[in-house]
């Protein structure tokens, strides 16, 4: 029986050489120079430093910028709120989503089963989802769908097997 199965990874070597490119051009432009502008990585958290508020946005659309260009899905950014620092500087911190929390999976689920492929079910196992299927069709069809469909994750699609 056909399966494969449904994860919501992010490369953190990517990540961690988007933040280093990052870190360098806030050093190097004129528009951040004297603005304390930083970006920091540690473990699934990024925490951006700027002076005002619109250098702070400009650092994290340069964050942004370098993780496009490294293929890190935006979808897996949970922006937080710029909070005042000391001295009037701004901070953000910007978490990293990886892993199918257990509400996406639930809509996941739903939204397999009300494709209404015949033969073709989906369980939730830890942070991924296993869908199997009599046919090979019918699963590429759910990919395809799964794709299309927005559901605020990076969706990545691994271990097919017939």
């Amino acid at each position: 029986m056909p399966t494969f199965d449904v994860v919501s990874e992010v490369d953190m070597q990517e990540v961690r050489n988007a933040v280093d490119q990052a870190g360098r051009e806030l050093t190097t432009r004129f528009d951040f120079k004297d603005t304390g502008s930083s970006v920091e990585l540690s473990g699934q958290e990024l925490r951006l430093e700027s002076a005002t508020e619109d250098r702070l946005r400009a650092v994290l659309q340069v964050v942004e910028e370098k993780l496009v260009k490294r293929s890190v899905s935006l979808k897996a950014l949970d922006r937080g709120k710029p909070e005042e620092g000391s001295r009037g500087a701004m901070r953000q911190t910007v978490t990293l989503n990886a892993g199918i929390s257990s509400d996406n999976a639930r809509k996941l689920n739903k939204f397999i089963k009300e494709l209404g492929l015949k033969g073709v079910s989906s369980q939730t196992q830890g942070e991924q989802l296993r869908v199997s299927g009599k046919k090979r069709d019918d699963l590429q069809a759910v990919i395809a769908a799964l794709k299309a469909g927005d559901f605020g994750i990076p969706l990545q699609f691994s271990n097919f097997r017939d």
